[in-house]
């Protein structure tokens, strides 16, 4: 392999990292009464997952109607549960993966005459992002992180300079 084809993996790999790397905070969705809406994760063993969950409330300054209670429950691939919560509006849930594959979390909005729409805002995090890089900063040593950086940067720069050469 030659060196320019090296420095265009390491450039495509790099590229691959920080696409993977940019994520969504949260997102909304909506149920309508006596509708049920799944969300699949993709999740690793030993993974660290957390999850967070509220019904947006339509009427601000108002408080909620029972019609925006709904029913959560977030399982595995195997169909064990992780967690499950009934009639509620708000929550959150956080575990450790013990089996590999798709998790499902599946938001149930009841049955109500006249129907109703639900919108839930939702943030699932699992492995990379579910960690809290806060905590971790503090306690590790930020300037072998920041060397760190420094050489990546660097690499950067320097497959940035080739593709301007290998463009010429």
């Amino acid at each position: 392999m030659s060196m320019q084809t090296g420095r265009w993996c390491l450039f495509n790999v790099l590229i691959s990292g920080f696409v993977l790397w940019s994520h969504v905070e949260s997102f909304r969705f909506d149920v309508e009464s006596g509708q049920t809406k799944c969300i699949a994760e993709e999740i690793k063993i030993n993974s660290m997952t957390l999850g967070k969950y509220h019904i947006v409330n339509p009427t601000e300054g108002y408080p909620l109607t029972d019609s925006h209670n709904i029913t959560i429950g977030v399982t595995s691939v195997y169909g064990n549960v992780y967690h499950h919560a009934d009639n509620v509006t708000e929550g959150q849930f956080a575990f450790q993966a013990m089996e590999e594959g798709h998790y499902l979390s599946c938001f149930f909005a009841a049955d109500h005459k006249p129907s109703a729409t639900v919108t839930i805002d939702f943030d699932w995090k699992s492995a990379f992002d579910a960690k809290d890089w806060t905590n971790v900063a503090k306690k590790g040593s930020i300037e072998s992180m920041e060397l760190e950086l420094k050489k990546m940067h660097e690499i950067v720069l320097s497959i940035h300079d080739e593709m301007f050469y290998l463009r010429e």
